[in-house]
């Protein structure tokens, strides 16, 4: 039996053995919600929530629609029962990769930091879809990324490896520019490397960024790392 990989981190994609599947829209939809749960479904729920503005026997036949649609690809990736639906057992799912090893990096003291991939760390919920159901969901994922991704920054920045750290720490800005604790892990980067000047580069665009945007200044946290460097400009 094959295996099928599913993407829905930064845009959707299922590939089984290596080729590329192709999905009509309602399709992906049914895929990428039963991706968000590791467990089965009542076909009601993903119905009402997939089609919510459609009365119930009107969603419960669009959903049949779309699991006819995956299975005419020829694969097994969905479970389907009288009542309940799950994703195959055999399809691996990036969200899921990325969140179990978030969690790692959070909770486990024993992780060697320089064993992980920061890039599994990366990337969006379907971000190009306008979907109500995928928000909290997306939302979700993105704190628990960035969390990590920071985490990850101070842990190789204390271990020496300022490399990596810098890499997680930019990849943490780059997911959220107006994010204090991003640019405090990047400045605490920069102060291990030495590098004062690209310090105070970083810390002055975090508080442009918070100015302009919401009219404040960064926090006696972050005043705090650079207070005493010449020419920083603190408030």
């Amino acid at each position: 039996m094959g295996s099928a990989q599913l993407t829905v981190l930064e845009s959707f994609r299922l590939a089984y053995d290596g080729e590329s599947v192709r999905l009509l829209m309602s399709a992906q939809r049914v895929l990428a919600f039963l991706a968000l749960y590791d467990r089965p479904l009542q076909r009601s729920y993903v119905a009402g929530s997939l089609w919510l503005d459609l009365p119930e026997e009107r969603a419960l036949a669009s959903l049949r629609s779309a699991l006819w649609r995956v299975r005419r690809c020829g694969h097994s990736l969905v479970e389907v029962s009288a009542q309940q639906l799950a994703l195959g057992r055999e399809v691996q799912v990036d969200l899921r990769s990325s969140h179990a090893l978030a969690r790692r990096v959070l909770h486990d003291s024993s992780l060697d930091p320089l064993d992980v991939n920061a890039s599994s760390l990366r990337g969006d919920l379907l971000p190009d879809w306008y979907e109500d159901w995928l928000l909290v969901e997306r939302e979700s994922h993105r704190q628990l990324r960035l969390h990590a991704l920071e985490t990850l920054c101070e842990r190789l920045t204390r271990a020496g490896c300022l490399r990596e750290a810098l890499e997680a720490g930019l990849a943490a800005v780059a997911g959220d520019p107006l994010r204090e604790s991003a640019h405090r892990a990047v400045v605490s980067v920069h102060l291990a490397e030495g590098n004062v000047g690209e310090a105070i580069r970083q810390y002055r665009l975090c508080r442009r960024l918070l100015s302009r945007q919401f009219g404040i200044q960064p926090s006696e946290r972050m005043e705090e790392l650079v207070r005493d460097l010449d020419g920083v400009g603190t408030r």
